[in-house]
Order: structure tokens, then C-alpha cells, then sequence
């Protein structure tokens, strides 16, 4: 039998202390995955269908209300990224509308009064999701063979972590975008995505759909990751296109860096194997920043907007 395009692991043998021989072979396929283009998805990963349901079920109650009554949440001008309800400009190619939160406790917050149960759920999934994001960046310092801990050493801060409830609007006028070809800026995302569908992968050239599976969480690349092991894991490109009449409702849950770090391919991955550094090295909030410009300000001209190619040093 042909492997999927996208591997699903069982993380349960990662969430034990005693050791597993299936772990084994769930390293070897994410790390051909995330070698290759970036993308896995996991099950099994401790997080209850209920509690991902409530939380789809409860966005889509907060994204139906007027404009007027979503505006409310609108975010404040101290947070370093829009923590509240952002639509996309009206220019901007991307269709879709977001909420965005920090951490629980964390006083960028900008919830919604209603539905009155939204905070509490959201929070509970924040939680949720960032300790199986910990395990996450466990399992790839293994795979990349980094000293243990040295991931989680190195991005010890989970104050910047974010998550994200998005709804992408209906298509129309045969434009099916809902959010561009993108990689993202992080270190390691985690996505619940409704039975809509509409994600996709490039790989090989060719966009691979990541059909949606209930329970199932898609696991993807981001850039620090890149940067970090000098290309040998790839931050994953992929886009979220519209179908037909339909909305389409996910969360993504960013496992973030401490916005003073500084980024720069790791010594284990140049020098001490006698290979070249592929970027420079950047300030991740100052990286962050002209990415989310890409976002607010969208240029008129593609070839202005800023990735990781910005740093990119050429052979």
C-alpha cells in the first residue's frame, strides 16, 4: 500500500514516559515529511472531540454576528500582534476574518462578550495545544539530532505563543483565495480545521489537498525551524482556497519565539559539518513584524512582500 502524501502519526506513544518501538518509526516518517515539505498531522494527541468541537461550534456563533457587534473586540494598539477580532483590507487577496489571544492571563487579551462561553473554551484549548506543541518541538530536536532539551532550552518563553480562530469568507467572482501561498514565520503550528476543507500543501510542485479528518490535527514547519537547521527541515509552503458557498472555520495554534531572539542557522548544522550558513541572521520580532505588515499593508506588488527569501544568502 502507497503512504499518504500526508503522513497522520499516533502521538500517543510520544505522551508516554516508557519508551515505544512505534515511536521509531513515527520519527522516520516525520522526518522525511518535515525534510521534504514540512507538513504531518497527528492523532491521538490527548486533546478531547469535544472540546474541538465547542470551540468550531462557538466561533462560528462569534464570526455570524453583525460587523458592529464583532468590532467590539476590536484589538487595542499596545499588543505586538492584533490580539481580537481583524478582518483582512478589502485590497488584500486573502478573504478571511480572525481572532486572535495570547495565552490565558495574558493582559493583550481582547475578548468578546459574546457567545459568553467563547473565553472559557478558547482558553481551555490554548492550554491544551501548547503542551502537545512542547511535545511537537520535542520530537523534532530528536529528529533534527540535536542535544535533548536543546529546542525547548533555546524557546523557553511561551508568552508570545498565539492561537487563532479564523473563518474564511465564501468564494465569489471565481476567487477562490482564502489565504495566499505562504510559509509561516514560527517555529511549529498546529491546525483544526472544520470538515470544509480547503488547506493544501505544495509538494513536488503540486498542491496536495490535506483532507480533514475529525479529531485529526495537521502539524506544520515554520521558518525558525528553517533557519535554525540551515534548511535541512522546511518551513511548509501551503494556502487555504475557498470552495463554492461555504465558509470555512479553523483554528491554528502558533508555538511562537520570544520575540528577542536572535535566529540564525545552528553551529550543528554549518560549521561543525562544514556546511554554509543559508541566511542571515535576524531579530524575530523585527521578522515577525514585516511579516504581519505583508498582512496589514499588503503590497501591490508580490514581488514586495517579505519571507524568508529576505535573508536568504546566495550560493
Amino acid at each position: 500500500m502507497v503512504e499518504p502524501i500526508i503522513p497522520t502519526i499516533d502521538l500517543s506513544p510520544f505522551l508516554k514516559e516508557n519508551k515505544d518501538d512505534n515511536k521509531k518509526k513515527a520519527m522516520e516518517t516525520i522526518t522525511k515529511a518535515c525534510s521534504e515539505y514540512g507538513f504531518f498531522q497527528i492523532v491521538n494527541h490527548g486533546i478531547s472531540l469535544d472540546l474541538m468541537k465547542q470551540a468550531m461550534e462557538l466561533s462560528k456563533t462569534f464570526f455570524n454576528y453583525s460587523d458592529e457587534e464583532k468590532n467590539k473586540s476590536s484589538p487595542s494598539s499596545n499588543a505586538p500582534l492584533p490580539a481580537g477580532y481583524s478582518r483582512q483590507p478589502s485590497h488584500s487577496p486573502d478573504k478571511n476574518e480572525y481572532l486572535l489571544v495570547f495565552p490565558p492571563r495574558s493582559n493583550f487579551n481582547v475578548y468578546p462578550e459574546n457567545p459568553p462561553q467563547l473565553r472559557e473554551v478558547v482558553e481551555e484549548l490554548f492550554a491544551q495545544t501548547s503542551k502537545i506543541g512542547v511535545v511537537i518541538e520535542n520530537i523534532i530536536n530528536e529528529c533534527l539530532g540535536l542535544p535533548p532539551n536543546f529546542l525547548k532550552e533555546f524557546n523557553n518563553d511561551r508568552s508570545w505563543d498565539i492561537m487563532v480562530a479564523f473563518r474564511y469568507i465564501p468564494a465569489s467572482n471565481n476567487e477562490n483565495v482564502g489565504l495566499r501561498e505562504h510559509q509561516d514565520v514560527n517555529c511549529v503550528t498546529l491546525v483544526l480545521q472544520d470538515e470544509v476543507g480547503g488547506l493544501e500543501v505544495l509538494s513536488n510542485e503540486e498542491w496536495v489537498p490535506v483532507v480533514p479528518a475529525e479529531g485529526t490535527i495537521v502539524v506544520n514547519v515554520g521558518d525558525v525551524i528553517q533557519v535554525l537547521s540551515n534548511k535541512k527541515f522546511k518551513s511548509a509552503s501551503h494556502r487555504v482556497v475557498r470552495k463554492g458557498e461555504k465558509s470555512r472555520y479553523s483554528f491554528a495554534f502558533f508555538h511562537n519565539l520570544n520575540g528577542e531572539k536572535w535566529v540564525e542557522p545552528l553551529p550543528q548544522f554549518t560549521k561543525e559539518i562544514g556546511e554554509s550558513p543559508k541566511y542571515r541572521g535576524f531579530l524575530y520580532k523585527e521578522y515577525q513584524e514585516l511579516r504581519m505588515r505583508n498582512k496589514t499593508h499588503p503590497p501591490f506588488r508580490p514581488e514586495d512582500i517579505i519571507n524568508l527569501t529576505h535573508y536568504a544568502i546566495d550560493d
